[in-house]
């Protein structure tokens, strides 16, 4: 399946399933695969920062993303943020060979100026390749770097390569708008634009011209259900969808355990085995575990898929 410019609709961050003992875990690999295809996403992005990956060496990383791969028809995103170009570069080339549909870069959190920033991102793209098409990631929140519209396109123009954004700026709908307004007087060739942030602001970013979502929530059913709400121009629809869910959204996005939040969710869901993270980690308290409860039985009463048995 393509990656390119005009990508549209879900594309989920997937965690990085792993045994309580800290091995990946691979039959857990191969059941969240198969629970992705079948809730409807576009595509998957792994190793990301939802995916642990500063924790995992580079052959657990090939290894990982190549299973992932091959288990599924869906385009894979591999994210290769790397602190040197020799790295992301040897790993961009390793999983494009086993059939990656693109890799994602984020900033290093040194980068302060506009000229350095724009500069970094022409090293990367040279980096990985000039063929291989890339997610350009600007999540200020986590990685500390300040990109304006304007830089955006800067780093747009300059690499042909740079087929989509992964917008996770906050607030962020003004800089959408930006975007699609440099595409509409040609001054920015166009490019896909999903959305980061957990969902928390999904029901406007549509609306402002995003394609989609790029995002980890534990509902990616529900990201798929919006989009295709939005899509169709029934507004009601997706924003009755988005507040019901909110709150539990909300609720997984706090800095710090929000990956805790999530692989709990999803090992509740079957999808994963266990929700054990590598160290350093942060994890669950029994009270916060029994207010993720009391949030799914609420969303429950709206939407069956929340209704939990384990």
């Amino acid at each position: 399946m393509s990656f390119n410019a005009s990508t549209r609709g879900v594309y989920a961050i997937a965690v990085t399933p792993f045994t309580p003992e800290g091995a990946i875990d691979d039959a857990s690999v191969d059941r969240m695969v198969d629970f992705y295809e079948g809730v409807g996403v576009d595509g998957l992005t792994i190793l990301g920062i939802l995916g642990e990956a500063p924790k995992i060496d580079q052959a657990e990383a090939l290894a990982f993303a190549t299973r992932v791969i091959k288990r599924t028809a869906l385009p894979i995103v591999v994210g290769v943020s790397a602190p040197g170009f020799a790295a992301m570069g040897s790993l961009a080339k390793a999983v494009m060979d086993v059939g990656a549909a693109g890799v994602m870069i984020g900033s290093p959190p040194n980068l302060r100026t506009d000229d350095q920033i724009t500069g970094y991102f022409s090293g990367a793209a040279e980096a990985i390749g000039r063929d291989t098409p890339w997610v350009l990631q600007d999540y200020p929140l986590a990685l500390t770097v300040q990109m304006t519209a304007g830089v955006i396109r800067r780093i747009v123009q300059d690499n042909p390569n740079c087929v989509m954004l992964k917008h996770e700026d906050w607030p962020g709908l003004e800089k959408i708008t930006a975007l699609r307004g440099f595409e509409a007087d040609g001054s920015m060739r166009p490019i896909s634009i999903l959305c980061g942030n957990g969902g928390l602001f999904l029901d406007f970013e549509t609306e402002r011209g995003a394609d989609g979502a790029m995002t980890g929530y534990a509902f990616p059913d529900m990201l798929v259900e919006l989009v295709e709400h939005a899509r169709a121009g029934r507004r009601d629809a997706a924003h009755d969808l988005f507040d019901a869910h909110l709150p539990l959204l909300r609720y997984e996005h706090q800095q710090g355990v929000g990956l805790a939040v999530r692989k709990y969710i999803l090992r509740k869901r079957g999808v994963i085995a266990s929700d054990h993270q590598r160290k350093p980690a942060s994890a669950l308290s029994e009270k916060a575990r029994a207010e993720v409860d009391y949030l799914l039985a609420r969303l429950a009463r709206f939407d069956s898929r929340a209704a939990q048995d384990s």
